[in-house]
């Protein structure tokens, strides 16, 4: 423990000396002081147990670290391994932002992330992380390990909606997590007292029967029982915990300051505080006990700072010609510019071998059924087929299939693996990016309502769609979220939106949108064997549709980034998605008008098929951008600006769309009809391109 500690502590103190040096670009969390409630835990936990973390997360992440490569002291003081050594550079790289990081310094100081030691990513969003450590504990579990993992997060994250939602489902799951409080008294500036009636932060676990331990972080020794009681708690299969350590930041929130300097604490508050010293503590221990002695001790911590010397000396070089002991970054450790966007999503080499087909040259038997039967029956077949695939989401469990029969044949062929969730969007989307992050299995998560994603924003748009590319660019992300658009059926306001325009606007998030029960089997396929996080838009308007799918075959794929031509024509290329293509098909048969219409499937910015759409419009010279919903979450927008910046000089006239009005859709039926698009706005439009017109 104190070799653990000594490593630590002399390491941050590296860290802000680099950053008053201005070598550190972005922020410097140090954790100073705390590093006993990381060193205590960690001490309980195996390499096959996984933690996530906050933004102040040096002191877990270093420990787990630890805990994996630094082998037993056997009554001696730690040496320096190899590995040891490389997760030191490893580390200061990453903080430092290097390509030697382990995110290749795309992640810095906030996002550290080694998962062959069960590090599984320290998190800038407060409380952020929560719920994926839900999702890995629910693996664990599935795997049937006695495995567990621990979420860190500090005492303005208790507060926090996300944190209270994963609290409740891990233990109505039972789930092996242990929620680890680092209650440092201050979320920032903000003191406990001032932002909770309730300062004893583990009584939390009172409103969620999850039980709960209350120790002085200051002592490594405490955590390191009431850690031990928490995980055994768990391995036996009694479900979560929570270990609230009080403890204390001698510095600021950011950077090497007190916190007295900045007004909010007082010097005396902090040296009673620092007069408790984690490491002085139990360097009391050691030397009391003859374990070692107080030069040993010293020559330990000065062997570790040359070891970070020469760490620092392959980094950084003195600047020529300047003032006396000033470095900067060696050039040859950067990452390269052109690795900026590099795996915001994966290169798809997962989908080698797939058997792609097309409704209109498939060769074997089909027959017409509706466009819910093909999503359950999809869904069934691929849990039948597949152990990994798990669904959850708000009574997917009942109702014969959900709310709308989807996961009828998952019932049937796998009822252990669909998963009925409390209310609490935030927190089961959150777990299944954990479920995906760990990478045993592959969640299906249902969102009955595309509004409600936005309950869940923080989980899909910051956690799920950055992880890949924040942590490096190598993490897959086996993710796939379905949800419905219920505009035109009454549902109102807040159950009516239409998310393609936001969702498009998403780095690595892959975006499909079936509008036949055939297509919508090979598209889920795909995107249960696709590495990236991808979301599945349906419409109710289409469930009860009959279409033609293929009688004994559920197991093929339809390509990424692959357009379907629905109708050929010469005067103007229409591009919708959804339920709008059987619109703009009737609009067409209405006007006469010669289109070519292309139902787009794949809406993200990565797999649009621009081959199909750029043939068209050289041939037709005008488009016509057609979807139903509201103009300002409109997904036409960019696309229009996109086909402009690249297809202009093959454009008869300006990019025209057909989109819902400013008012999202209302109960009046008269209302929510005047608020989105429909056969008549298509066919409007399409009399422009009437020949004579």
């Amino acid at each position: 423990m104190l070799s653990w500690l000594i490593w630590i502590r002399t390491f941050e103190e590296r860290v802000l000396e680099l950053a008053g040096q201005g070598l550190i670009h972005g922020p410097a969390h140090a954790s100073i002081g705390q590093e006993g409630g990381a060193v205590g835990s960690v001490f309980s936990l195996r390499s096959d147990d996984q933690v996530n973390g906050s933004h102040r997360g040096h002191h877990q992440f270093l420990a787990k670290a630890f805990g994996h490569v630094a082998g037993s002291a056997h009554g001696a003081l730690l040496k320096v391994t190899d590995d040891v050594r490389t997760v030191l550079e490893s580390t200061l790289a990453e903080i430092c932002g290097l390509a030697r990081g382990y995110g290749r310094g795309r992640g810095g100081s906030m996002h550290l992330r080694w998962s062959p030691a069960g590090a599984m990513g320290t998190n800038a969003i407060v409380g952020g992380g929560v719920p994926q450590a839900a999702g890995f504990a629910w693996s664990n579990r599935a795997a049937g390990t006695d495995a567990v993992s621990v979420t860190y997060f500090g005492d303005g994250a208790v507060n926090i909606g996300s944190v209270l939602e994963t609290m409740n489902l891990a233990a109505a799951w039972k789930l092996p997590v242990c929620f680890f409080i680092e209650n440092n008294q201050y979320a920032v500036s903000t003191s406990v007292s001032e932002a909770t009636a309730e300062p004893r932060l583990s009584a939390r676990g009172l409103a969620f029967n999850i039980p709960s331990w209350r120790v002085d972080g200051m002592d490594t020794l405490a955590v390191h029982l009431a850690m031990t009681e928490a995980v055994d708690h768990m391995r036996a299969g009694d479900g979560p915990t929570i270990v609230e350590a009080d403890l204390y930041r001698f510095h600021h929130q950011n950077g090497a300051y007190p916190g007295s300097a900045f007004g909010y604490r007082t010097k005396e508050e902090e040296q009673s505080w620092r007069e408790r010293d984690p490491l002085d503590h139990v360097q009391r221990h050691v030397v009391r006990r003859g374990l070692a002695t107080t030069s040993q001790i010293a020559t330990a911590t000065a062997e570790f700072v040359e070891v970070l010397d020469e760490i620092c000396g392959s980094l950084l070089e003195p600047v020529s010609g300047g003032k006396p002991g000033e470095r900067r970054i060696r050039a040859d450790q950067w990452p390269s510019p052109e690795f900026v966007d590099v795996g915001v999503r994966g290169d798809l080499s997962e989908m080698d071998g797939a058997r792609y087909e097309e409704e209109d040259t498939y060769r074997g038997a089909v027959a017409d059924t509706t466009f819910i039967k093909g999503v359950s029956g999809v869904i069934g077949r691929r849990m039948a087929e597949d152990a990994r695939v798990v669904v959850m989401g708000e009574d997917v469990h009942r109702l014969r299939g959900g709310t709308n029969g989807a996961t009828r044949d998952a019932l049937d062929v796998a009822p252990d693996r669909v998963l009925g969730t409390p209310i609490s969007e935030n927190a089961f989307v959150g777990l299944a990016g954990g479920v995906a992050i760990d990478g045993r299995y592959r969640p299906i998560v249902e969102l009955m309502y595309a509004d409600f994603m936005w309950v869940a924003a923080d989980q899909l748009f910051n956690q799920v769609a950055k992880v890949r590319h924040m942590f490096g660019g190598d993490a897959a992300v086996p993710f796939v979220l379905r949800t419905k658009v219920a505009t035109g059926t009454g549902y109102g306001s807040q159950h009516s939106m239409d998310p393609a325009g936001i969702l498009a606007t998403a780095p690595g998030l892959r975006v499909v949108a079936p509008s036949t029960p055939f297509d919508y089997i090979g598209l889920m396929n795909t995107a249960l064997r696709c590495e990236d996080p991808v979301v599945v838009i349906e419409h109710v308007e289409l469930y009860p549709i009959p279409g033609r799918i293929p009688v004994d075959d559920h197991d093929y794929c339809i390509e990424i980034g692959r357009a379907a031509v629905r109708r050929t024509g010469d005067d103007v290329t229409v591009l919708s998605y959804l339920g709008m293509v059987r619109q703009v098909l009737d609009a067409v048969d209405e006007t006469g008008v010669s289109a070519d219409v292309i139902d787009l499937r794949w809406l993200d910015r990565a797999s649009l098929d621009w081959e199909t759409i750029e043939a068209s419009v050289r041939r037709t010279n005008n488009v016509l951008i057609v979807e139903q919903g509201a103009i300002g979450t409109s997904y036409g927008s960019w696309l229009a600006d996109e086909i402009q910046r690249r297809l202009f000089d093959w454009l008869d006239s300006p990019v025209m769309r057909v989109h819902g009005g400013e008012a999202s859709p209302s109960i009046s039926k008269v209302l929510e009809r005047a608020a989105i698009a429909g056969v008549a706005e298509v066919a409007a439009a399409l009399a422009h391109y009437r020949r004579g017109a």
